[in-house]
């Protein structure tokens, strides 16, 4: 069980005040998108800000959320995700970005995760490795619809969550290994995310939008990788809305 703590406490990295987050939170990685997403919420305000942790808090469609940056990879993410869920969050969401791993999830669509394969650092120090990352199943559901509403091409499984992102000259992610197992898609932050959450109670979720597949035999070494391109913007916007809808859904 989690330490309990009165309204008043800060928690030190967010830097929010406890009794100031509410239940439902949505997670970004990159502080922008907290500015991107927080234009569709109304009476937006900041809660907590240091170093990659960013919190707003605000009204969509009259319930109240917050949405909070975790930054780069799983062992900064789950700082942020145990403050969270310290602070009593019930519900969290991770939007963000991915690398389809499957030949069909292509650069616009959106993977919907139903679980993570744990290849990162962090989890394995809270739990043994035989405990699963798995997100909430009625969260998985509420997001394959609001995705599907918002107009994206939507996949939905498992997905590899690894701390490296670019290829080293020695050792190297399997990502041919894991597409064989099923995985949909490459990140690096939901197995933080799920295995965080189940430790305390709360339920979440993930939506991705795809930007690019690092099997592609023009891209292994990630030269050509660039998100910064429309059809991705669009995925984001749609992963967002989905991320949103699902947090308020009964």
């Amino acid at each position: 069980m989690a330490p309990q703590f009165d309204d008043d406490y800060v928690l030190p990295l967010t830097r929010v005040r406890v009794g100031d987050v509410p239940p439902r939170v949505l997670a970004v990685g990159d502080p922008a998108r907290v500015r991107k997403a927080a234009t569709r919420l109304i009476d937006v305000r900041e809660a907590g800000s240091n170093r990659e942790y960013v919190t707003v808090i605000g009204r969509y469609r009259g319930t109240e959320l917050a949405i909070v940056s975790h930054g780069v990879g799983a062992a900064g993410a789950a700082v942020c995700f145990e403050e969270m869920c310290r602070g009593g969050a019930q519900r969290i969401i991770r939007s963000g970005t991915a690398g389809g791993l499957q030949p069909d999830v292509r650069d616009g669509s959106v993977v919907v995760a139903t679980g993570a394969v744990r290849e990162e650092g962090i989890s394995r120090q809270l739990v043994p490795l035989a405990f699963p990352a798995v997100a909430d199943a009625a969260l998985v559901l509420s997001l394959r619809g609001h995705a599907a509403d918002a107009g994206a091409a939507v996949h939905s499984g498992i997905v590899l969550t690894s701390d490296c992102f670019y290829p080293g000259p020695v050792l190297d992610v399997d990502h041919r290994l894991w597409q064989r197992a099923g995985c949909v898609a490459v990140e690096m932050e939901m197995a933080a995310l799920f295995v965080t959450a189940a430790l305390h109670g709360v339920a979440a979720g993930g939506i991705l939008a795809i930007d690019g597949n690092p099997l592609d035999e023009n891209d292994s070494d990630m030269s050509n990788y660039e998100p910064f391109r429309d059809v991705v913007d669009r995925a984001v916007d749609a992963a967002l809305d989905a991320a949103l809808a699902a947090l308020i859904d009964a």
